[in-house]
């Protein structure tokens, strides 16, 4: 099955349903992350939005489309290959771009490059007037990806992204974080122990917005 937008939206969904939960908070990181925002727009039940590692507002898409396109094409040349060594193209602190070789099955890493491709034209300027509830964005301030020329040339700037657009983020209702600290790169930013203290008081506090405005 194609991992497009719209089915995996669905199939949260069809989770929640399962569940029997009606409305709901979501947190992602990375391209879950994206996903999220794609779920937003697409539904009436989230009750809030956490974002950690791809900025809501002019996130890379062009350039992730350029390192999954070329991360597929080393697949299918290496598909021999039987190592399983990486389930999302991001990098761990250590990568060296020039040098990394791909070992995920073709299988799979069509499917992230048919996701990019499928949100090349998504224009995410455009949506953040209907996100009508608290929302979250965060990246670490280490999380700039420079990736070689085997995967297309192309930097990824989470952190350059999210900061240049802080503030217009913040006048769509955005809460914008950035978490420093020694080595704190897309893969640091993505640990428990980085991101439970960010998002649980943030939660704790729209919880309680939320039943101080239902007492009114």
């Amino acid at each position: 099955m194609t991992l497009t937008p719209d089915r995996i939206a669905t199939d949260f969904l069809r989770i929640a349903d399962a569940m029997q939960v009606e409305t709901f908070s979501y947190y992602g990181y990375s391209w879950l992350a994206l996903i999220g925002l794609q779920l937003a727009i697409r539904t009436n039940r989230l009750e809030s939005l956490i974002m950690g590692g791809f900025p809501p507002y002019k996130g890379p898409y062009k350039e992730m489309m350029t390192v999954t396109a070329k991360t597929n094409a080393q697949a299918l040349d290496n598909q021999t290959v039987t190592e399983d060594r990486m389930d999302d193209p991001a990098p761990t602190e250590a990568s060296d771009w020039d040098n990394v070789q791909v070992k995920m099955d073709p299988g799979q890493t069509k499917q992230f490059f048919k996701l990019y491709q499928h949100l090349l034209d998504f224009d995410d300027t455009a949506i953040h007037g209907q996100l009508r509830f608290p929302k979250l964005a965060f990246a670490g301030e280490k999380d700039k990806i420079v990736y070689g020329e085997n995967f297309g040339n192309v930097t990824v700037d989470m952190f350059g992204i999210l900061t240049a657009n802080a503030h217009r983020l913040k006048q769509f209702g955005w809460d914008v974080v950035i978490l420093r600290g020694d080595g704190m790169d897309h893969t640091k930013a993505m640990q428990p122990e980085s991101v439970l203290p960010l998002i649980k008081p943030w939660l704790l506090d729209k919880l309680s917005r939320d039943s101080a405005d239902g007492l009114r």
